[in-house]
């Protein structure tokens, strides 16, 4: 599974959908979910799009990833954009072709295990460095879009059509490990959104924790800003607290070009969201 997790990094990697430019992915992203079996596409405002894998025991979870990347290439980017490996590192524009090819790896063995419901919530308009640095780059000059939009509309979808998961797992990558090896676990949106949790968000926020580092104790607590915090200010405080935390790769450099991340850090983060999946059976368990 870690090679074909490997394979659909580096395909989504070379796909030039920049912010504003999302649907540049759906081709790639529509031909896969065509091979699943038993799945439901959902399409919500904008360019985000959300999979909904069915399962058998009555439980429901979401792993999340941003399609969009940051245009480091100006206004004539290359059709395809440069990716490669060295077996021991993947270099190019992981930021989140990394979370997206977890996403599409772990959903595709999902349809295979069914055991809880699965949603793959694949975001727009999760960067906001294209907005401040380069807007004129950016569909309408960047008019109307905002960091986390793509979060924000995927969320209140969420809401409307009663589709609400038990937790959200966002799957991105963390600077915090400056060029090592390294997997970090986000936990407390709280101290970015100022939107203090009530007594059943904090409690199972800290059951998720616990559960998820049961399985890999060597990832590091911590806390820094992405489409998690969106899903945590959204999702909260509904249905007696529906936690949102990151499982997050190191990535070096950020926010350039010719990202790297290490195999390693991917077969973590794969294996430990693979066995929460395959054995989660509620937080109130």
């Amino acid at each position: 599974m870690l090679q074909k997790t490997v394979q659909y990094i580096m395909e989504t990697a070379r796909i030039p959908g920049f912010s504003s430019f999302e649907e540049v992915y759906h081709p790639y992203l529509l031909g896969k979910f065509g091979t699943w079996q038993g799945i439901e596409l959902f399409r919500p405002p904008g360019n985000s799009l959300i999979v909904k894998i069915p399962g058998n025991n009555g439980h429901s979870l979401a792993i999340s990833s941003h399609i969009d990347k940051i245009n480091h290439f100006g206004e004539n980017p290359p059709g395809q954009l440069p990716v490669s490996t060295d077996g021991d590192q993947i270099t190019g524009q992981m930021d989140d072709a990394a979370g997206v090819g977890l996403c599409l790896a772990l959903g595709e063995w999902m349809t295979g295990v069914r055991t809880c419901t699965l949603y793959i919530l694949l975001t727009e308009m999760e960067e906001g460095m294209g907005l401040r640095e380069h807007p004129h780059l950016m569909k309408n000059g960047g008019r109307d879009l905002y960091h986390g939009l793509g979060a924000e509309r995927v969320s209140r979808f969420l809401i409307e059509q009663d589709m609400l998961p038990e937790a959200v797992i966002t799957l991105d990558t963390t600077p915090l490990f400056k060029g090592e090896p390294g997997v970090a676990l986000y936990t407390g949106h709280w101290e970015f959104t100022e939107k203090y949790p009530g007594p059943g968000e904090r409690e199972r926020t800290d059951r998720l924790k616990d559960m998820l580092m049961r399985i890999d104790p060597h990832m590091r607590p911590a806390n820094n800003t992405n489409d998690y915090l969106t899903y945590g200010r959204e999702l909260g405080s509904l249905n007696g607290g529906i936690p949102s935390v990151a499982i997050e790769p190191a990535i070096f450099p950020y926010h350039q070009k010719d990202e790297r991340v290490y195999i390693r850090d991917i077969d973590r983060v794969l294996k430990t969201v693979q066995a929460f999946l395959e054995s989660f059976k509620g937080l109130d368990a």
